[in-house]
């Protein structure tokens, strides 16, 4: 398992790497495990202290990505595992947060307010909103706010310019706007003038 980040000649294999495991080549998932475990075991320590959840997680990226590899469209393979690992990640703490309530909250406990927030981004119109917007640029913001990475993070995860990130961000919040508008014509979702 290496720790570094891919160079630029390994970015540029990882889409055929991809194909390969699209096309059911084990090795080829192997191969991408080695070069990508590390990092993104690293950055999943960052986010989730428990080990166990890590390696579970870093588990089912690569699961995902066995059965989800012919969805890959071209984008840097390493801002897409980071995706699937991240959106695992908050799965994965999602059932432990579950578990913990049921063992320790008294029966009508309120949810918290990352969970009420995350069940809005990914249940309400917030998650219908996101979904009627280009795809790189809710990447942009699903690195950038729902991961909470950097600019500078996120341009290197998702192999752009910071730049572009900043700008793609802002392209994002607009459009996002503009699509809650649609779906509560009649509300400010995001608080006062939209």
């Amino acid at each position: 398992m290496r720790l570094i980040r891919p160079s630029r000649g390994d970015r540029d294999d990882d889409a055929a790497l991809l194909s390969a495991v699209a096309r059911g080549d084990s090795e080829a998932l192997a191969t991408l495990y080695d070069r990508h475990a590390g990092w993104l075991h690293v950055r999943l320590t960052r986010r989730c202290a428990d080990p166990e959840t890590v390696r579970e997680v870093l588990q089912d990226t690569f699961v995902t990505v066995w059965r989800s590899a012919q969805s890959h469209r071209g984008r840097e393979a390493g801002g897409w595992l980071w995706v699937i690992a991240a959106r695992r990640l908050v799965d994965a703490q999602r059932v432990l947060g579950r578990e913990d309530r049921v063992v320790h909250e008294p029966p009508g406990a309120a949810p918290s307010a990352e969970e009420r927030v995350l069940a809005g981004l990914e249940y309400g119109d917030v998650g219908a909103a996101l979904e009627r917007i280009s795809p790189e640029l809710r990447e942009v913001l699903r690195v950038t706010v729902v991961d909470g990475l950097t600019t500078r993070e996120a341009a290197r995860l998702l192999g752009i310019p910071e730049g572009t990130v900043k700008t793609r961000a802002l392209r994002a919040r607009r459009e996002l706007r503009v699509a809650l508008a649609h779906l509560a014509p009649d509300t400010h979702p995001l608080g006062g003038m939209a």
